[in-house]
């Protein structure tokens, strides 16, 4: 019993420490679990009607949004599928910018220059991630309440555990005709039983981002020792330039589309440097990461560049890098498809709710204590009428 006291202590002030925290995260990820469904029904630019001509090239592309945005750099060209507008993404880390230009890929339209920081998702997604703090704050921020989440949710597992059969039946249902603070206590302990296991995919999910050093850990369980390697992009050691009639990053953007005829998505991505590699990926299914094959060509001779990260071809990919690529999907929900975000969805409001009863559980038990010494104090107006009468 002491043990068990100890765990309810521990619980309730790391409760009542990180409850804004989680409800902040969990109501974000609510919110931004349609964000595409959402943006597909409520901004037409991002569509087009598909005609029988050629679509331009990536090059052209280029051209046209370089027009539309410029002096920004530009980061990658992609094209989804034929009822959809191409995306030229100018992207900058140093200078805080990050746009989208749609554009016609059939007549060269332009027909959104889109501004993604200003953007109400991309609000939505920087409390989940920073709190709006700079990212070098938030995110350790986020992370470490991330963590308390978990113990949380082990620590609440340990207090929810019945003592009997009895108790253990009444510990998975809601008391429907109880007292509103009895409601609220099954609120807090049956919902967080039931919600639980996902708790703790979407903590242990959202930690492989936050830290650096779980992700590793996670990474080297699943992998039997192996060490994480970061992204890079490869560098050509041709000594001879590029020579064809077709500029590199239309040939590889036709090679691709030859390669993948069904992606819902190919994209290109111009070298970042001097000598690197131009890289190219395909995506089989656009609602999802996971399955997607990255390429990178040596912009000299167009040959296919190896990486050793996990950033490559999916058919190539060992066990433990599908595990970190699939992270993504599995947290969002999007693993399951639609039913899937749905589920995120009604499971990150049911979390959300978890502070707010856990509150409202303390300040309860608060209130009772004060009114209980309130009452002790109080004097006894009988007996002190029956010593003055004596």
């Amino acid at each position: 019993m002491k043990v068990k006291k100890a765990i309810g202590k521990i619980h309730l002030w790391l409760g009542l420490a990180s409850g804004l925290v989680v409800f902040i995260v969990a109501i974000t990820g609510c919110i931004y679990a349609f964000q595409s469904e959402i943006q597909d029904l409520t901004q037409d630019y991002r569509f087009v009607r598909p005609v029988d001509s050629p679509v331009l090239p990536p090059t052209r592309i280029w051209e046209i949004a370089d027009q539309a945005l410029p002096d920004k750099h530009l980061h990658a060209i992609l094209y989804p599928t034929p009822d959809r507008a191409a995306q030229a993404i100018y992207y900058s880390f140093e200078e805080h910018y990050y746009y989208f230009v749609y554009v016609n890929p059939y007549t060269g339209e332009v027909l959104k220059v889109k501004d993604e920081f200003a953007d109400f998702f991309r609000l939505v997604l920087d409390g989940h991630f920073y709190l709006w703090l700079p990212p070098e704050i938030g995110q350790p921020v986020v992370a470490s309440f991330t963590l308390i989440f978990l113990v949380m949710m082990v620590s609440g597992l340990i207090l929810w555990w019945p003592k009997n059969k009895k108790a253990r039946a009444q510990r998975f249902s809601l008391k429907l005709n109880g007292s509103w603070k009895r409601k609220n206590y099954d609120l807090h302990s049956v919902v967080g039983f039931y919600v639980m296991v996902f708790g703790l995919v979407f903590a242990i999910t959202g930690l492989v981002w936050g830290f650096t050093w779980f992700r590793d850990g996670v990474y080297s369980l699943a992998s039997g020792g192996e060490e994480y390697l970061e992204y890079y992009t490869p560098e050509s050691t041709a000594t001879q330039s590029y020579q064809g009639e077709v500029p590199a990053l239309d040939q590889v953007w036709l090679n691709m589309r030859a390669e993948y005829p069904n992606a819902d998505w190919i994209e290109v991505h111009p070298p970042e440097t001097e000598n690197g590699a131009i890289a190219a990926n395909a995506n089989p299914d656009a609602d999802t990461y996971w399955k997607m094959d990255y390429r990178y060509f040596d912009p000299n001779t167009l040959e296919e560049l190896p990486v050793d990260h996990i950033w490559n071809r999916f058919h190539e990919a060992t066990a433990a890098q599908k595990i970190m690529r699939i992270n993504y999907d599995v947290h969002v929900g999007a693993i399951l498809g639609f039913p899937g975000k749905v589920l995120a969805f009604l499971l990150s409001l049911s979390i959300a709710s978890l502070p707010i009863t856990g509150f409202l559980l303390w300040y309860g038990k608060k209130v009772k204590a004060r009114k209980g010494q309130r009452a002790e104090r109080k004097p006894d107006r009988k007996l002190e009428k029956l010593a003055v009468l004596n």
